[in-house]
C-alpha cells in the first residue's frame, strides 16, 4: 500500500477470549485480517451486518481496544500504544448512540471543551470559550446552548455536541460509528449533510460505519462490505452498487427498497439460508460458504483473498 494513504489498515485483527470454563477460553475472532487505505479527505463506507465487526474495527483503529495483530498507519507512521496520545489529536471518533456517549452531569460546553483541556490547545479561557462557541456554531447550535445538558436536548442536538467534541481538535480523520441509525429519518438527512459539508470546509476523511446501504452510497466515495469479521469486497461506491461482485453484497443489495413500484416490482430479493455462524467456531475456508448459493467443496478448503477485478474493485470470492 502506498503512502497516498493518509489511514493505512493492513491484516488487521481483533480477538477477544471467551471463557468456556475452568482457565479455558476461546478466542473470539471479531476482526480477522482486515485490511484497507483511506486518503485524506475521503469517505469509506463500512457495511454489513449487525456483529460483522465493523465498530470493533473502527474502535481498534483508534486503539480504543488493542489490536491482536496487524498495523495501523496515520500518514505513513504506525500507530502504537507509546504514540496514541499524540494521534489522538488527529483521530477521533463519533460514537453510535447519542444519548449514553454524552456526560450527564457536564454541560455542553464542558464536553466540547474537553479535548481542549486534554490536549490544552488554548491560552486562556476567553480563546477556549470561543474556540467552543465556534464549533457549536459550526455544527448548528447556538450559543445558549453551552449551560445546558445533554438531557435537554433531543436526539440529533446530541449527536450535533458529539459531532462538536470530536472536531474540537481539528482532526484530520473521523469514525462515524452508526453515527445516524439512533436518529429519525428527516435528522438523518441533516446530520449527513452536515458532515459532507465539513468534509468541504474542513478536508477531513471519515470512516463511515453504518448498515443503511441508501446512506452510505450517498455520503461515501468508496464501500467495503464486512461479513464475519472479513472485507469480502471494496471498491467505487457506484461501482459496488451498480455491479456487485459477492454474493453477500447481492443479498444486502438485493433488500435495499426502491422508490420506484415498477422498478421494484422487477427486482428480485436474494433471501440467504441459514443463520450466521458464530465467530466462536468459524466454518472453514470461505465464511460466507454455509449461506452463498454457489459453495462447492473448493470453499471449504481454502479462505479466498481479495482480489482486484480491475478500477480497484477487490472481491474475495472464487466462483466471481
Amino acid at each position: 500500500m502506498s503512502s497516498e494513504y493518509l489511514i493505512e489498515v493492513e491484516d488487521l485483527k481483533q480477538y477477544f477470549p471467551v471463557k468456556t470454563g475452568f482457565f479455558k477460553s476461546v478466542p473470539l475472532k471479531a476482526v480477522d485480517g482486515v485490511s484497507f487505505g483511506i486518503k485524506a479527505g475521503e469517505t469509506l463506507g463500512l457495511v454489513g451486518e449487525s456483529g460483522c465487526g465493523k465498530t470493533t474495527v473502527g474502535r481498534s483503529i483508534l486503539r480504543l481496544y488493542e489490536p491482536t495483530g496487524g498495523t495501523v498507519k496515520y500518514d505513513g507512521e504506525e500507530i502504537t500504544a507509546d504514540n496514541i496520545r499524540e494521534h489522538r489529536k488527529h483521530m477521533q471518533m463519533v460514537f453510535q448512540d447519542p444519548y449514553s456517549s454524552l456526560n450527564p452531569r457536564m454541560t455542553v460546553e464542558d464536553i466540547i471543551g474537553e479535548p481542549l483541556d486534554v490536549h490544552k490547545l488554548y491560552a486562556d479561557k476567553k480563546e477556549r470559550r470561543e474556540k467552543i462557541l465556534n464549533l457549536m456554531e459550526l455544527v448548528g447550535l447556538n450559543a445558549e446552548h453551552a449551560t445546558r445538558y445533554a438531557h435537554e436536548f433531543s436526539g440529533g442536538q446530541r449527536q450535533r455536541i458529539g459531532i462538536a467534541r470530536a472536531l474540537a481538535v481539528n482532526p484530520r480523520f473521523i469514525v462515524c460509528d452508526e453515527a445516524v441509525s439512533a436518529l429519525d429519518v428527516s435528522i438523518q438527512a441533516q446530520v449527513i449533510n452536515m458532515f459532507e459539508d465539513l468534509q468541504q470546509k474542513l478536508g477531513v476523511a471519515y470512516l463511515f460505519i453504518a448498515h443503511d446501504l441508501l446512506v452510505v452510497r450517498h455520503i461515501s466515495n468508496r464501500i467495503a462490505v464486512m461479513y464475519l469479521g472479513r472485507v469480502v469486497e471494496i471498491g467505487d461506491a457506484d461501482e459496488v452498487y451498480e455491479n456487485p461482485l459477492h454474493p453477500y453484497t447481492q443479498s444486502l443489495l438485493s433488500a435495499v427498497p426502491i422508490p420506484d413500484p415498477v422498478a421494484a416490482s422487477k427486482s428480485k430479493r436474494i433471501v440467504l439460508s441459514g443463520d450466521v455462524p458464530s465467530p466462536m467456531n468459524m466454518p472453514t475456508g470461505c465464511a460466507f460458504r454455509t449461506r452463498c448459493r454457489y459453495a462447492t467443496e473448493k470453499c471449504a478448503q481454502e479462505c479466498p483473498a481479495l482480489t482486484d477485478r480491475g478500477g480497484g474493485h477487490q472481491v474475495a470470492c472464487i466462483h466471481q
